[in-house]
This record gives C-alpha cells, sequence and structure tokens, in this order.
C-alpha cells in the first residue's frame, strides 16, 4: 500500500517566483525514515536542499534536518527559512510564540518574523588563515582570488564584483579540496544597494552551484563586518538566480533575514 507525504516547494530569499533558491519542504510524522531513503527523495526533488520536519512536544518547537540530493548537511540557511514561511504562511500553524525553535546538527536554531520578512539566527563561522595561497588553487576558477581563508568552507576573497559574477568555476578542482563547499566573494561595486556579493559551489555534495546560501553567510558576515565595520550589512548572492539578504553581525550569532515565495504544494507517495 503506497503511503501520501506532502510536499512544498518555496523560493527562499526573494520577493519573486523564479528567483532565489529553491527548496523542498517536507512535513513529517513519526520516526524518520532511514538516511539512505531520505537521501533518495532529496535526488528524486533534485534541489540543492530538501528540509524534512517534524513537531516537539514544546509549542513552536520542531526537529530539522537537510539533505542535498547527496548527502545530510549540518546547516542550511534557506531550506529553513522555507520551512518556517510554510509552517507560519501555508500551514497556518500561527502559535502564539515569539520565535520558531528548530532542533538541528547544529544546535537550536531559531525564526522570527520582523517588518514582513523572516529572520535567521544562527551560529556565526568566521573564517580563518589557511596555508592554501592563491597560487595553490589557481585552477578552482577561471580569475585567481586575491586572498584564500576557510571556515567550514574555503572561502575565495576576489577584488572585485565583476570577478564574482564572471569567474568560471573548475568543479573537478573543486571536489579535490577538502573543505564541504567553496564561496567566492567581493566588495560591491561604489552605489548598489548591497555591501558585498557572493556564490557558492558544492560539487562534491551535489550541489555545482548553489543559488542563494543561508550558511554560507555565517562565515561572510563577520567577514565583511569586520572588513567595514559595521554590524549591519546588506548582501547579494549573485548567481543565475540571485538573492537579497538582510546581514547582522551579533558576535557570536549572526541574523539572516529574506522573504519567501510559495511555487508549489503537493504530495508524493511511497510504498
Amino acid at each position: 500500500m503506497k503511503n501520501e507525504y506532502t510536499i512544498f516547494q518555496i523560493d527562499a530569499f526573494t520577493d519573486s517566483l523564479f528567483k532565489g533558491n529553491p527548496a523542498a519542504v517536507v512535513p513529517w510524522e513519526g520516526d524518520w525514515l532511514p538516511d539512505s531513503k531520505l537521501i533518495d527523495l532529496a535526488a528524486e526533488n533534485n534541489l540543492s536542499e530538501t528540509a524534512f520536519f517534524r513537531s516537539r512536544k514544546e509549542k513552536g518547537e520542531y526537529d530539522l534536518r537537510w539533505f542535498t540530493p547527496g548527502v545530510e548537511v549540518d546547516l542550511c540557511g534557506h531550506a529553513t527559512l522555507a520551512t518556517a514561511f510554510a509552517i507560519y504562511e501555508v500551514l497556518e500553524d500561527r502559535s502564539d510564540v515569539p520565535s520558531l525553535k528548530f532542533h538541528t546538527k547544529s544546535g537550536i536554531l531559531e525564526v522570527f518574523q520582523e517588518n514582513g520578512k523572516y529572520y535567521l539566527d544562527f551560529p556565526a563561522r568566521p573564517p580563518v588563515r589557511t596555508d592554501y595561497s592563491p597560487d595553490d588553487v589557481a585552477s578552482c576558477f577561471n580569475i585567481k582570488a586575491k586572498e584564500i581563508l576557510k571556515a567550514r568552507d574555503i572561502v575565495f576573497v576576489f577584488e572585485k564584483e565583476s570577478d564574482v559574477r564572471e569567474l568560471i568555476p573548475n568543479h573537478e578542482a573543486l571536489k579535490n579540496l577538502p573543505f564541504f563547499a567553496a564561496i567566492v566573494t567581493a566588495p560591491a561595486d561604489s552605489g548598489k544597494s548591497y555591501d558585498f556579493v557572493s556564490r557558492f559551489f558544492a560539487p562534491a555534495k551535489g550541489v555545482p552551484e548553489d543559488p542563494v546560501t543561508g550558511s554560507s553567510h555565517c562565515t561572510l558576515i563577520p567577514f565583511w563586518s569586520e572588513k567595514f565595520g559595521k554590524k549591519e550589512l546588506n548582501a547579494y548572492q549573485a548567481s543565475a538566480r540571485g538573492g537579497y539578504l538582510v546581514c547582522e553581525n551579533k558576535g557570536e550569532r549572526v541574523r539572516i533575514g529574506g522573504n519567501c515565495k510559495l511555487y508549489l504544494k503537493g504530495s508524493f507517495y511511497m510504498e
């Protein structure tokens, strides 16, 4: 007998459909399926992330897990934002709580609403120096970075915005690096409404390029906050779809804000 499951597809960090980062969001009840089956489901969705969440006994609290088409990940911003949007806006579970609390591999993550946006409260992951030089990893892109740093991901810092927008990744070279993924970033051109730009590549994890990445801003926010000498920043992820993020450096935490749009509500079936 086939079991029916609900699924949503939500574009995160955007005010418009077909922009931002699409995430699949799956409400769950009872025990999790084996990890291999959850990865199969994520691979079938063929999006950078599929989020699975289930209610806990505590009001406004949930278990949350994220999967790429290849692996489970320890932190994902856009799928967390999309999950909170699904709970509030689609399922209309407007519990009288100041924020939603998600129990995850990265601890308890909060999402709250303010001025029409959803905000993630995430751990800061400031980058540090690495033994890699720009020459060591020059094969990863067609443009050489001016500085290489590391956190969970390797960070390529470029001189100007056009470098980030025009670079071409060498996915095979990126796969050989001993990091989860690669972040590329540069200061925004003068006169722009945002402070810095970035892109994100995780080909070894089944994500050649992620459209808009919340977790990478756990590293980018403290980096650019120090560079610019200010706590509040605006960011743009310069992928083909593109997305805007409102950022704040809170020391050991960062806040990452954005909007979401519902694209799809449906069902899938399994034996």
